[in-house]
């Protein structure tokens, strides 16, 4: 009895053990496991893996030379709920809606806690490469896309350069000017 009170002062004067989160570590395992991918950089802040900056820069399709900025959230509950992604400007595109949503199949129904950051950086410069009609956020875009691929080039073009489509205005994602074409 003596011994277990002398261990449990011993204990009360030792500075106590922060418990590290299994989203946290899972968190800093995926990024420091996280291999270049071309035209996505990420940025964090290393005591706080849990909020993520990604940049897509893609460098062909509709939005080629654009510059997409995210704000990446982890969640607690990470790995068993999805990161929650926000696109800060605002983009014409048929799976991301005008308040920056983004419409990932693995980032919804598709989700599974083997799933990695890594992929779903990869996820969303895919969506860029080949933006998904049959799948959409904003409706407008995505039926554009679908039915008059002309025209939806048309409005991507004018929405990088900070332009108007259909009365909405878009922030600037790409450098340079745009001469909207009334061919289409």
């Amino acid at each position: 009895m003596l011994g277990l009170r002398k261990k449990q002062r011993e204990n009360a004067n030792k500075p106590a053990v922060k418990s590290v989160s299994v989203a946290l570590a899972r968190a800093k395992k995926d990024l420091n496991d996280y291999e270049n991918i071309p035209n996505v950089s990420i940025s964090y802040n290393e005591s706080n893996p849990m909020k993520i900056k990604l940049v897509i820069t893609p460098n062909e399709g509709f939005y080629e030379g654009g510059r997409f900025e995210f704000d990446c959230q982890i969640p607690e509950e990470f790995p068993n709920k999805a990161p929650e992604f926000h696109c800060v400007p605002k983009i014409y595109h048929p799976n991301i809606d005008l308040q920056g949503h983004v419409c990932l199949n693995i980032l919804r129904n598709d989700w599974k806690p083997t799933l990695t950051l890594q992929l779903v950086f990869a996820g969303i410069l895919h969506l860029f490469l080949q933006p998904n009609p049959n799948d959409p956020l904003n409706k407008d875009a995505a039926n554009d896309l679908a039915k008059f691929p002309k025209k939806f080039e048309e409005h991507v073009k004018e929405s990088l350069y900070g332009g108007y489509v259909d009365g909405e205005k878009f922030d600037k994602v790409k450098e340079g000017y745009y001469k909207k074409s009334y061919y289409y």
